[in-house]
């Protein structure tokens, strides 16, 4: 059977740095930092007190009054970024078949808010079950992907992906093949997250996860500094627009690149570290080159995992060395978590785009906050190119983005010129 080619026609995002693709590339390219201090609650008691929040979001923008009861963030900010992505493509749904459209989407937790407030406020009342009608599907993560598709009326596979840290991520992969095998000529696919509450600062600090920089919080997102100590919380959502590439060719889109190749694995050794040696990075990265057959010096980027702890990060590095050798010195390497902080389960369709968008600007977006470099990774290979506080300019042919989630899981995306 002869796999079909696909492309991405459409984008969508909503960060932590910027509402809408053009704020958040701009954002990107001038390294701005998407930490604050957190105002959604009181973070007196928790041992963080910052977070990467949305900034010029204001639900009222996009949603009437009863839209918003009826809707969690995470799904708010779903349907927001799919509209754009949507209206990017140009897609004309009315001369479409919506029975070849779907949406698969990710998501690490999807409602936590809606359970926190619903379980929250039951717990201190009178122990008689009043809960909202809309509190499971508020809650449910699939929630997001259904309401995309009946708003635009997409009848095409509908679904949502879990699998922690790389739930985007695997939505696009999803994505990739159904369009591949011919079960779909468009997909909507990318993710949201909406973690920034006191179940979502309390559970990850209890993790030791996240960094508790409070009184330098601008910077506390510092992948492979040395002085980093943990990750810094964010939210929003991302969506691309996958495109069969005859369907994309005979309407005319414009086409960011081409789709080239994923890859899947898995660590197999702990719930929330790395395999020490990356070995399930490794292994990730050589798939996503075999299904694109592509060779290690066809890498001209990496959007790394890069989350700022000193397990992941180090593992990662490790895991490029081993595979691209001496090759990794001429290889643009960078983490955009330095400026939106982790997104969770939308961090794989977020840094897609980042990983995407180099194709088309030839510029890559810097790995902000760095100070000092771990001497760990100047041990690895010391002539690294960690893109280092400033983005730097390179024709881009292809870009690999590296997305990791608790449990081993491990995707690769490649994207090509077209």
């Amino acid at each position: 059977m002869q796999l079909k080619k696909v492309v991405v026609t459409g984008l969508g995002a909503l960060t932590p740095i910027g509402v809408g693709v053009d704020a958040y590339w701009q954002s990107l390219i001038q390294g701005v930092s998407g930490s604050s201090l957190i105002t959604y609650f009181d973070t007196e008691a928790f041992k963080t007190k910052f977070a990467c929040e949305l900034k010029a979001y204001k639900p009222e923008d996009f949603f009437d009054k009863k839209e918003k009861r009826k809707f969690d963030p995470c799904a708010q900010f779903g349907i927001i970024s799919a509209d754009e992505a949507l209206c990017d493509s140009g897609l004309n749904l009315s001369e479409e078949d919506k029975d070849r459209i779907g949406v698969i989407w990710g998501s690490g937790i999807g409602g936590i808010l809606t359970f926190e407030q619903e379980v929250s406020f039951h717990a201190l009342g009178d122990g008689i079950p009043r809960f909202n009608p809309f509190f499971i599907p508020k809650m449910i993560v699939d929630t997001t992907a259904g309401l995309i598709s009946i708003k635009h009326e997409l009848r095409g596979p509908n679904y949502s992906t879990v699998s922690a840290c790389a739930s985007a991520a695997n939505a696009l992969v999803d994505a990739y093949h159904l369009i591949q095998l011919g079960k779909a000529e468009v997909i909507l696919a990318g993710g949201s997250e909406a973690a920034i509450t006191k179940s979502g600062i309390g559970g990850f600090n209890a993790l030791h996860a996240l960094s508790t920089r409070n009184e330098d919080f601008k910077t506390a997102s510092r992948p492979f500094d040395k002085g980093r100590d943990g990750f810094v919380l964010g939210e929003g959502a991302a969506c691309l627009v996958l495109e069969e590439y005859e369907h994309a060719k005979t309407r005319g889109a414009k086409i960011y690149g081409q789709f080239a190749g994923v890859g899947l694995s898995a660590d197999a050794y702990h719930m929330t570290a790395p395999h020490p040696k990356g070995l399930g990075i490794v292994s990730v990265m050589q798939n996503a080159l075999k299904d694109a057959q592509l060779k290690i010096t066809d890498i001209d980027h990496i959007n790394t995992h890069g989350t700022s702890t000193s397990l992941g990060d180090i593992a990662e590095i490790k895991a490029i060395k081993k595979l691209f050798g001496e090759h990794t010195s001429k290889i643009n390497i960078n983490s955009t978590k330095s400026m939106t902080g982790h997104l969770l389960g939308a961090a794989g369709a977020i840094e897609a785009i980042a990983s995407l968008l180099p194709l088309t600007y030839n510029k890559i977006p810097p790995t902000i906050n760095n100070f000092e470099l771990d001497e760990k990774i100047k041990e690895i290979d010391p002539k690294i190119n960690l893109t280092v506080n400033t983005a730097q300019k390179r024709i881009v042919k292809v870009s690999m983005c590296n997305i990791f989630g608790f449990g081993g899981h491990n995707v690769c995306l490649l994207f090509k010129k077209i």
